[in-house]
């Protein structure tokens, strides 16, 4: 039957982060630090808010765009917490995920040949929903040395007359690089120079440590120019919701309300329901929650440092990103054998762009003592690498 299938699709490769996830599943004694999932449970009352709806019958449709109520929350949140102010009426809209929103934006502006600009080691569904949408991927390496944030002119030597649309991800997945004020400004006057339209994917942007997260959109004359990508997954413990929302100027958002009313309708009313207590009320559980991912943070790192794997220090997301080079071995084959032998999952490198050969992603969103035993089971494997 391959035959019938477009021949895109065909070619597309599995994600690679669910291969190792699978293979660490197999292992019952595998410990993995390789999906991208807060060990958090949602917090009570944001899951009891849920569940009242149920029992009060909330289960019929919803506006398109998301509940007002909802899409108002939004808005105050950006506004107050990032210092983006949008139209919760007309420029917020409610998806199925930040992935859904991603994908609606991709869709909503590439046309064939058009370019799109992916800064790398990125998040995996970049590249391939870009070449469904039609568009082409432009990659542009970020390198460990500059904590893997965006150089203007790697930026600039890979703009073409038909470069379109430029994807930024930071605070970073798989890296944990963030972006300051003082570097976006050189991006922001390229993106406008170059008559560029950003998709900013701010799922990350309440994990950060030591210096708050500055929205791309929040730079002068870049909010029309900017799709803002985010969701509950990561911050307040909500991936199995698949609650996200993009932001935008009204053109844009309502060209992506279009796909999104013809492919899913709306996002599920009780997920909905949940997502709006958890911007009412869970702020304190979410500082908690940030609060522990920094101390894991410094204890993932350091235990890499003395393990003798370099590794630069991330300032966000719950990721540490450590160089194996100095193993002579792939990130792919790495992985493999740390998962056979050393019973810890990982997801190599390459998986996210060919910057990111070389390394390997750990999700340090893991309890305190899983992260030491796997550090310990590290440290074993690295010994048994060096006496063969």
């Amino acid at each position: 039957m391959k035959d019938f299938l477009a021949p895109i699709v065909r070619d597309i490769p599995p994600s690679g982060i669910r291969r190792f996830f699978d293979l660490a599943s197999g292992s019952k004694d595998v410990i993995s630090l390789g999906v991208g999932e807060p060990d958090f449970v949602t917090p009570w009352h944001v899951r009891d808010a849920a569940v009242v709806a149920l029992e009060r019958g909330r289960t019929t449709y919803t506006p398109n765009a998301g509940i007002p109520e909802l899409r108002e929350a939004i808005a105050e949140y950006l506004d107050r917490e990032f210092q983006v102010s949008y139209d919760p009426a007309r420029e917020v809209l409610v998806t199925i995920g930040g992935s859904e929103a991603i994908d609606l934006a991709l869709r909503a502006l590439v046309s064939p040949g058009d370019e799109v600009l992916v800064p790398e080691p990125c998040y995996i569904p970049y590249i391939p929903i870009t070449s469904l949408s039609g568009g082409t991927p432009v990659s542009i390496e970020t390198y460990a040395a500059d904590q893997f944030k965006l150089r203007p002119d790697l930026l600039k030597a890979k703009l073409t007359p038909r470069s379109k649309v430029l994807i930024l991800c930071y605070p970073s997945n798989p890296t944990g690089g963030i972006m300051t004020y003082e570097d976006w400004l050189p991006i922001a006057k390229i993106v406008e120079e170059h008559d560029l339209i950003v998709i900013s994917d701010e799922i990350y942007a309440e994990l950060t440590y030591g210096s708050k997260h500055v929205s791309f959109a929040s730079l002068p004359g870049m909010k029309e120019r900017t799709i803002l990508v985010s969701g509950f997954s990561k911050a307040f413990a909500m991936t199995g919701w698949r609650m996200g929302y993009a932001c935008g100027h009204p053109d844009l958002i309502g060209a992506m309300l279009k796909i999104h009313q013809y492919t899913v309708m709306c996002a599920p009313v009780m997920g909905q329901v949940a997502a709006l207590e958890a911007l009412k009320n869970g702020m304190e559980e979410k500082d908690r929650m940030v609060d522990s991912y920094n101390q894991r943070r410094r204890l993932i790192v350091k235990g890499f440092r003395e393990l003798g794997l370099q590794c630069h220090e991330p300032q966000g997301a719950f990721y540490a990103f450590p160089s194996i080079q100095s193993t002579g071995m792939t990130s792919e084959e790495f992985c493999v054998r740390l998962i056979s032998e050393g019973k810890v999952a990982a997801v190599p490198g390459h998986i996210f762009g060919a910057g990111g050969e070389g390394f390997i992603r750990c999700s340090y969103a893991r309890s305190v003592s899983e992260l030491l035993e796997a550090l310990e089971r590290i440290g074993k494997f690295l010994e048994k690498c060096k006496m063969v």
